[in-house]
């Protein structure tokens, strides 16, 4: 049966190419976008190179401090005093690495100046992210703790400075300051907020950083769990911990806020707290808001559905009136209503899976041309198979919504005045 269906489906598609069209480009068009959008979200917070295992990790971004007497707030970053006194010290977490923001530097080349975003790590970091090395190692504890000159470059910044990624073992001067390459990676998206840099040089280079023994620093901390299923004990023994922390400056400070958080709720709860610090609320801090944000995208991705859905139900109702003298032949021969409405779901699920085999190369087409484009340094945006399979399942669906109604409605023809071709209803 569902053979047959399958057949009679292509059959109608070919002999309406017009119509055909239509759907197709409505289809195609909208999931195209759909699916960049999520590629885009995918590579911000997906598991990519080099957060491969970003289901494990958890971030720490800002330590925020709630100044007595309305003062407002002070927001900075982790110290490597704060680390050590109380992030160490947890138990859920496998591994702890801490990285700095980005710095600007430069270097003189051949051609001229060379700018260059450098990033203060440690030893546990290289442990955490998961770099693909063209060559060399990454720096260990031991050379963190002793303050060795050595650093890590991306494939871009060697090629640029050396003319070559071969270049382990080789010195590279910054800032009028010189480093051991220790190894080689490939270049990051500059998107990544925690692992991004051109340049990686142990935190122990910068005196002024480890001096540093207020709890705000200038440190993300990456927090690595043993397991996916241990993320959510780790970030709840972080916020205990917090609730432990000793305010150093009472007379100054009413309380201090901190969370690690999934990739996702870094930028939910950022935009969360933006709100809520401007409105001086601070009894809303603890959401994240990931909840809300979903639940938006999914109304937000239903409505951009939607329209295109309506406009095929017209279209396929329009054509349910053409082929009234066909429906009806059937129903004279013992075509229940079933039958009817099974025969025209299977050609919209048919013309909605086409459609979404082109949007699925149109957005890898769009994509393309935004990676050519070099919108983002070192972005390479692609369709993953995550993503590819969330396209098929949107073109289902987009098959169903707008079939649904349509089949109904045919379902319901009189036979009688179906044979007559006015498709008037019982």
């Amino acid at each position: 049966m569902l053979l047959s269906y399958l057949k009679l489906a292509w059959k109608v598609l070919l002999r309406r190419r017009f119509f055909t069209f239509i759907n197709l480009f409505g289809v195609s068009f909208t999931l195209m976008i759909l699916l960049v959008v999520m590629a885009l979200v995918d590579h911000v917070v997906g598991p990519n190179m080099p957060e491969k295992r970003i289901d494990r990790m958890l971030f720490v971004n800002t330590i925020r401090q709630e100044m007595v007497d309305g003062h407002g707030w002070m927001n900075r970053p982790a110290s490597v005093h704060f680390v050590d006194t109380y992030i160490r010290r947890m138990k859920t977490p496998e591994k702890v690495a801490l990285t700095s923001n980005i710095y600007n530097a430069t270097a003189f080349t051949n051609n001229g100046l060379l700018p260059l975003d450098i990033r203060y790590t440690d030893g546990d970091f290289w442990q955490i992210m998961d770099f693909e090395f063209v060559g060399g190692r990454a720096f260990s504890r031991a050379e963190v703790a002793q303050a060795q000159r050595v650093c890590v470059l991306n494939e871009a910044t060697a090629r640029s400075y050396f003319g070559t990624a071969d270049v382990v073992g080789r010195t590279i001067e910054i800032d009028l300051k010189r480093y051991r390459v220790a190894g080689v990676v490939h270049n990051v998206s500059a998107v990544h907020i925690a692992s991004y840099a051109d340049v990686w040089v142990p935190y122990t280079l910068s005196p002024s950083l480890v001096r540093d023994s207020s709890i705000g620093g200038e440190f993300l901390v990456v927090l690595l769990a043993p397991t996916a299923a241990a993320a959510p004990a780790m970030r709840e023994e972080y916020r205990q911990m917090v609730q432990r922390v000793e305010i150093p400056n009472p007379k100054e400070v009413k309380a201090i806020y901190s969370y690690a958080d999934p990739m996702l709720a870094t930028f939910t709860r950022a935009l969360h707290i933006t709100r809520s610090v401007g409105s001086g609320n601070s009894q809303t801090l603890d959401n994240d808001n990931v909840g809300a944000f979903y639940l938006i995208c999914a109304l937000m991705g239903l409505l951009f559905m939607l329209l295109p859905a309506l406009n095929l139900v017209n279209l396929n109702v329009t054509r349910i009136l053409e082929r009234s003298s066909e429906i009806g032949v059937r129903k004279a021969f013992g075509a229940t209503g079933r039958n009817l409405v099974g025969q025209f779901l299977v050609e919209n699920v048919v013309l909605a899976v086409v459609g979404g085999l082109l949007g699925l190369g149109l957005a890898a087409g769009a994509l393309a041309l935004l990676n050519d484009a070099h919108i983002v340094a070192y972005a390479q945006f692609s369709l993953s198979w995550r993503v590819f399979g969330w396209g098929l399942g949107l073109a289902l669906l987009f098959g169903l919504m707008s079939g649904v109604y349509p089949a109904w409605k045919m379902s319901r023809l009189n036979p009688v005045v179906a044979l007559r071709g006015s498709g008037e209803q019982k």
